[in-house]
């Protein structure tokens, strides 16, 4: 492909299969040294997924190890930058990319679904990030790519665990280029439309969710991977805490919440004339609450 990222090391975890491993592909492709991390399996020899992602770069003259711990822990996630650090001698851009669903309506949701998604996504991010961030301020300088989606910034039926996952991933990117610009350490959010092992366990169990599946089925994974590996290279060293998306050969820009109106009353508010002034002024700015397919309703290209 070419060397936008040549000689950078980079982490991408979930890259056994999917995203991920489109990502890991394309990263080699480009000239980076990649630690493969996914602690999945294949299903006909139990091998790990990563290791047989190790070997297509590796067979196609790049450079890549394996690394089959969790994310969802912070010692874990410690040994997984260890073990980039141990092997190439530096660590240049995290890749955040693992993530599971357990979707159910909010009504039915249990402790643990909940909680497993949050470990993964939220917690993995964190977990990842931080440990990648004394090297990062070390050298002077990294890159941090977080997937969040429009569950979180739109809104989806059936996902408030991954929703609040997702939505607190742009927090927390937000924060790490607020905290770490003055160690030219970056940060960004890519909302991925695409396809996956994961996307396949999306329950088709009322007409929104079919229509959703059907949508998803037509975009390639692959597509998501070069905005990935421009937002590590040196090309994007202006670019930190935005977020962007790819669906099928579409980039999206996402605005971020800002103030939008304001209305002043002298001697404050009371619930009386919050009802009687405030709202009302207000109400023509609402959102509408629908699922994020309603605002994507052509068909990708």
């Amino acid at each position: 492909m070419g060397n936008m990222v040549k000689d950078k090391v980079v982490v991408i975890t979930g890259s056994g299969a999917g995203i991920g491993r489109d990502f890991a592909l394309a990263f080699a492709a480009s000239g980076a040294k990649v630690v493969v991390n996914d602690v999945g399996r294949a299903r006909d020899s139990d091998e790990f997924l990563a290791n047989q992602v190790v070997d297509e770069i590796r067979a196609a003259g790049g450079e890549a190890i394996a690394a089959t711990q969790s994310i969802a822990t912070w010692d874990s996630a410690h040994e997984i930058i260890q073990k980039a650090i141990d092997a190439y001698g530096r660590i240049d851009c995290v890749v955040n990319n693992a993530g599971i669903v357990r979707d159910r309506f909010f009504f039915k949701m249990s402790e643990e679904e909940w909680k497993a998604v949050i470990d993964v996504h939220l917690n993995g991010s964190f977990y990842m990030s931080r440990a990648a961030a004394p090297h990062f301020k070390e050298q002077n300088g990294g890159s941090i790519v977080h997937m969040t989606s429009t569950s979180g910034l739109i809104g989806n039926f059936g996902q408030s665990n991954y929703s609040a996952a997702k939505m607190a991933i742009v927090g927390l990117s937000k924060s790490i280029a607020l905290d770490m610009a003055k160690f030219n350490v970056r940060s960004n959010c890519i909302a991925p439309w695409a396809w996956t092992a994961m996307t396949a366990t999306i329950p088709e169990d009322t007409p929104e969710n079919k229509a959703r599946v059907a949508k998803m089925k037509k975009m390639e994974a692959g597509k998501i991977a070069p905005l990935a590996v421009y937002l590590a290279s040196d090309a994007a060293a202006h670019v930190s805490g935005q977020i962007f998306g790819v669906r099928a050969n579409e980039i999206y820009f996402f605005n971020q919440i800002r103030m939008i109106r304001s209305l002043h009353r002298d001697g404050g508010w009371t619930p009386e004339t919050i009802a009687e002034h405030a709202m009302p002024a207000f109400e023509s700015s609402f959102f509408p609450n629908v699922p994020s397919l309603t605002l994507t309703p052509w068909d990708p290209i």
